[in-house]
């Protein structure tokens, strides 16, 4: 069960330089029950029609979703954002801080339930809805599980497997749970760099959008404030989520309603591992984006028009 007790709150940074964001933004640092000081942001407190939780996915951080935030908002939903645990400027959780770590990936719900008390804290609209971008949507598919009090969710390339081969996946689950015993959970994955993906690759080597100017946008929002850039993750990483995954394959969609978006040119999520979720999903739609890479609300602006009308259509259906 989420615990929303109240803990003290601060307002943080929030890097309207590089948000494309609507006036009105509040950010905080919020800590969770387990010690992590966290940050989380909103805008839209006076939207008409609820309020939409992003979750968003490994590296990223609230100011990537200002754009998102505006096009809800001109929708009539205010967002509420969070920089998980280890990214963004949330704490970081490793001696090196470009290092993608989590000691265990269920505690990503202590930072579920942090945001839900600011959020209830704030006083934003209610009722509550949930878009999820792919580590998020493994968060997020957890959190539907328990008792996240949402009315319907919208998931954007949800992290519910990995695009391994079968050969690297038994190699990615060997190495990662030798790691555990012998002391090494904590170095990056190998072939992973501590550098941001976004500010070692070229725009047309990129597996994540094939809008150049979102490309840009990212590259530009990393070299402006550095402190949200992060690296590849650890081991000890990699194997938490193999068995959060895992474990979550094995268990029942939950009974919310749901729309999922999944670009044609999937290159980091396992598109399997999706599909067949979605069919066995009570009510689930799943809708593909043709031409699409993994990061298809990063996608031009009528791809990500077309996703976020989707998605307030179904949360408007269960308002």
């Amino acid at each position: 069960m989420l615990d929303v007790t109240a803990a003290t709150e601060m307002r943080a940074p929030l890097f309207e330089d590089v948000a494309d964001a609507p006036e009105g933004g509040v950010a905080a640092w919020v800590a969770t029950m387990d010690g992590v000081t966290i940050r989380v942001a909103a805008w839209g407190h006076g939207a008409p029609k609820g309020t939409v939780l992003i979750f968003p996915g490994r590296t990223e951080y609230v100011e990537k979703y200002g754009g998102v935030a505006g096009e809800l908002l001109a929708r009539g939903y205010a967002s509420a954002v969070v920089d998980w645990r280890g990214q963004g400027i949330s704490g970081r959780v490793h001696r090196r801080p470009a290092h993608g770590h989590v000691a265990a990936f269920r505690d990503y719900q202590a930072d579920v339930a942090a945001l839900l008390r600011f959020v209830r804290d704030e006083g934003l609209p209610q009722p509550l809805y949930l878009l999820a971008h792919s580590m998020g949507g493994c968060i997020g598919l957890r959190a539907l599980t328990g008792d996240l009090p949402v009315r319907a969710a919208a998931f954007s390339a949800p992290m519910w497997g990995l695009n391994l081969t079968p050969s690297r996946r038994g190699v990615a689950w060997s190495l990662s749970t030798l790691s555990r015993t012998v002391g090494l959970s904590g170095v990056l994955t190998p072939g992973q760099l501590p550098e941001s993906y976004i500010l070692s690759v070229g725009f047309e080597e990129n597996a994540l959008t094939t809008h150049r100017e979102s490309f840009q946008q990212l590259v530009q929002q990393l070299r402006a404030h550095p402190e949200l850039a992060l690296g590849g993750p650890t081991l000890r990483w990699l194997n938490e989520a193999l068995r959060e995954m895992r474990g979550l394959a094995a268990r029942p969609s939950p009974r919310v309603p749901v729309v999922a978006f999944l670009g044609t040119e999937e290159a980091i999520v396992d598109p399997g591992r999706i599909h067949r979720r979605m069919a066995d999903w009570p009510g689930g739609r799943l809708e593909m984006i043709d031409g699409a890479r993994h990061e298809v609300l990063m996608e031009g602006p009528r791809t990500r028009g077309r996703i976020l009308d989707a998605a307030v259509e179904l949360f408007a259906a269960h308002g």
